[in-house]
């Protein structure tokens, strides 16, 4: 299992070391939630990279994770906590939207974007991305919000396989078992959301898209959700064709 694990880390380090020489840009913007995706981007960009061009940005809206045992041997300089509520409730006033869940959370996702890419502007840096391959094939993101990225370390991986690959770098237990939330509305889990776990959606996942499985075949072996799962990958679809043109 290390070895595998080994073997995703070297690939993963690999990649973003070829992405700074093929740009000429050492510098890196990362959005920090303390959620697993962003955590486990953190310790690989710091496997990557000297720690002086790994800038971290926590953008949160009710109140900032204590997100100093991640940050610790980043230069202070290169963090910074910023408070995006009031410019999320002043443009959802503005919009008259601040009742409609969904409508904010895509505001907020793409302020954070916003303040990503102008940092990355100032310091000549490329914005990390976070996003898994179960949320990508879920279409489970906002577009032009957490979707954007100038590129995206751990897209490959299943949200199972990143939770695999937090442990062998040694994440803080604290962090890996944090439950999954975008932090977008009080006491919202991805899993609460979508409506089932991110272990059903990976093996049905898998199932479909790897072993080209049919959903009554994949019902069959116990999954409940199948359906719904594929159903909503299938109904997400456009985030990934978008924008149409001739």
């Amino acid at each position: 299992m290390n070895d595998h694990q080994k073997e995703h880390t070297q690939k993963i380090t690999n990649f973003i070391k070829k992405i700074q020489i093929n740009t000429g840009i050492k510098n890196v913007v990362l959005g920090l939630s303390g959620g697993i995706d962003s955590t486990t981007s953190l310790y690989l960009l710091k496997k990557s990279m000297a720690l002086e061009n790994i800038f971290v940005t926590h953008l949160y809206y009710f109140k900032p994770e204590n997100l100093s045992e991640l940050t610790k041997d980043i230069p202070q300089k290169n963090i910074y906590i910023i408070s995006i509520k009031k410019l999320a409730d002043d443009l959802c006033n503005q919009l008259q939207i601040s009742e409609n869940q969904i409508r904010k959370g895509n505001i907020m996702a793409r302020i954070r974007m916003i303040i990503l890419f102008d940092l990355a502007k100032k310091h000549n840096g490329l914005v990390c991305g976070t996003e898994n391959k179960s949320e990508h094939l879920l279409g489970y993101f906002t577009r032009f919000g957490d979707g954007a990225s100038d590129f995206e370390p751990i897209i490959h991986l299943y949200k199972t396989q990143v939770y695999e690959l937090a442990k062998y770098l040694e994440i803080p237990k604290t962090f890996i078992n944090k439950k999954p939330t975008a932090g977008l509305w009080k006491n919202q889990t991805d899993e609460k959301e979508l409506g089932f776990t991110y272990k059903e959606t990976d093996e049905v996942l898998d199932l479909y898209f790897e072993k080209k499985l049919s959903i009554k075949k994949i019902e069959k072996r116990g999954s409940n959700n199948a359906e719904k799962i594929i159903k909503k990958v299938l109904d997400n679809n456009y985030k990934h064709l978008t924008p149409y043109h001739l």
